[in-house]
């Protein structure tokens, strides 16, 4: 299994940019405002997250966002013969990497960390 998820994520990892531009026009500025005040955060396992405590509105956002990543990520991990939730991972992974100092993300340890200058903590099995 641990092999498997490895291999699908070696070949992912050239794949994953191709999500990339489909959650780029999920920016919209509800979200890019969530974003710059801290309250959400990219996931390793690629889904965005509340950071601290939610309201109706910003679950609906996040909810949605969510919706269509994982309608990205199965299509994308079905064309590469791969499993969702690798697929995923290594888009988690990207997306962790892309984000820019002050943002938040999540450590592999399940805390929020908002980047620095220095590199992000990923996940292990990240590319």
């Amino acid at each position: 299994m641990r092999s498997s998820i490895r291999a699908g994520l070696a070949a992912l990892a050239v794949l994953g940019a191709v999500a990339a531009p489909a959650l780029a026009q999920q920016r919209d500025p509800a979200y890019a405002a969530a974003r710059s005040a801290g309250q959400v955060g990219e996931q390793p396992d690629g889904y965005l997250g509340i950071v601290g405590n939610a309201n109706p509105a910003l679950q609906r956002l996040v909810d949605d966002i969510n919706i269509k990543r994982r309608a990205v990520y199965a299509e994308k991990a079905k064309e590469n013969s791969a499993t969702l939730e690798a697929y995923a991972l290594t888009a988690g992974c990207q997306a962790i990497a892309r984000t820019v100092p002050g943002e938040k993300y999540q450590a592999p340890d399940g805390s929020w960390q908002t980047r620095t200058s220095a590199p992000p903590i990923r996940d292990a099995r990240c590319p």
